[in-house]
Parts: structure tokens; C-alpha cells; sequence
């Protein structure tokens, strides 16, 4: 049985519906979409997100040199379907170490990747594309501009906008955000494709 589903804005616990309310309920945010477990890295993963999500599934595609999947995770119930979702995955890092990346595409106002980020959302904040952009990555094929955003000290945060959602790419250790800012990129949505994904060990990433 997979454990229970947590506040997509800050991880914690959840009331459930009950006779008086079809919500999630969360006592610091109140009314929000569940965040569910998290998927380990698997062609069934893939598969029951495909059937769930009602926003992109974004995967770097063709990946960057030894990077792997490692895992997948929404937010979403029954009635609104997934309406976040999150791919993981990691590979080398400019420094010491593996790195790790996110990849997450939201309705607005669910608050799943200002969560991942660091920030006290629900969403990137009000002005923070006033600038220019700091990145641009591919979404199909399209450049599309991605700002950053100050987050967590120990990651790199770019968000922007695809298709009417939210569009973010969070990035672990900081460093490792010139992978976003300087590799070209290019975003395919999983539920348009059937692709064979090389597969990573977990990532502990999802279940912060």
C-alpha cells in the first residue's frame, strides 16, 4: 500500500474527504490537491502517469551525456486528475558528485514547485519575470524563457511558463543550474511519446 498523500505546498498531513467535503485539506494551506508517493523509476511509472496527468509530463529529451530517470510523482486526486507533475532525474555534476534535476509542470495555484523550490508560493512570485530571461529551454521544439528564482541556498530554481502551466526546473547542488542555464535543452511531453527511458536508483529528491 502506498503511504498517504501529503500538502503539495509544504509536505505535510492531510485531512481527508469526509461527508461534508469532497477536499483535501491541509491545517496551514487549507483546500489543496494531494500530493501522492512518489513513483520509482519504472515503464509503469510512466504509464500510470500518463493516464492520470491533465498537464505535460516534461522529460529532457534526448537526455543530457549519463543522465537517468529516477522517478516520477503528481499531485492530484480522482476527480481533478494529476494536475502537478514531477520527473526526476540525476547525472554528473560540474563538481564532486551526481547532480539532480526536476522538472515539474503545474496548474497555476497548486504550489508543487514552489514547495520543491524553497519558496513560499503557491506560485514564482509576483514579478519575478520583470527582467530578462536568465535561461531558455526547448518545449517542443519552441524556445521558451525561464527565470530565475530565489529559492532554497542549496539548489538552483528556473521557472517559467509552457502551454498555460507553470514550468519549473530545480536543480541540486546550486551549481548545477548551468546544466538549465547553458545546456540546450529541449522538453517532450511523456504522454505524446513511447520512449525507451534508461533507469536511475530512486531519487530521494521526490520525498523532501
Amino acid at each position: 500500500m502506498r503511504a498517504a498523500p501529503t500538502c503539495p505546498r509544504c509536505f505535510g498531513p492531510l485531512h481527508g474527504p469526509n461527508v461534508w467535503s469532497s477536499a483535501w485539506r491541509c491545517d496551514t494551506h487549507g483546500d489543496v490537491v494531494p500530493y501522492r508517493p512518489p513513483w520509482p523509476p519504472s515503464a509503469a511509472a510512466v504509464e500510470a502517469l500518463r493516464k492520470s496527468a491533465v498537464v505535460p509530463v516534461w522529460l529532457p529529451w534526448p537526455l543530457p551525456t549519463g543522465w537517468l530517470v529516477t522517478g516520477f510523482s503528481e499531485a492530484g486526486d480522482e476527480r481533478t486528475g494529476a494536475v502537478a507533475t514531477v520527473v526526476a532525474l540525476c547525472g554528473p555534476s560540474i563538481s564532486a558528485g551526481p547532480a539532480d534535476l526536476l522538472i515539474i509542470a503545474e496548474e497555476p495555484g497548486v504550489g508543487l514547485g514552489a514547495a520543491f523550490a524553497g519558496v513560499d508560493g503557491p506560485d514564482p512570485g509576483e514579478g519575478f519575470d520583470s527582467g530578462p530571461p536568465n535561461a531558455k529551454i526547448g518545449v517542443l521544439g519552441h524556445p521558451s524563457p525561464l527565470w530565475c528564482v530565489e529559492g532554497a541556498p542549496d539548489r538552483a530554481v528556473y521557472a517559467g511558463e509552457a502551454l498555460g502551466n507553470w514550468l519549473w526546473a530545480i536543480a541540486w547542488p546550486a551549481e548545477a543550474g548551468c546544466l538549465i542555464a547553458l545546456s540546450e535543452l529541449d522538453l517532450l511531453d511523456l504522454r505524446e511519446l513511447e520512449l525507451d527511458l534508461p533507469f536511475g536508483a530512486f531519487s530521494p529528491k521526490l520525498e523532501d
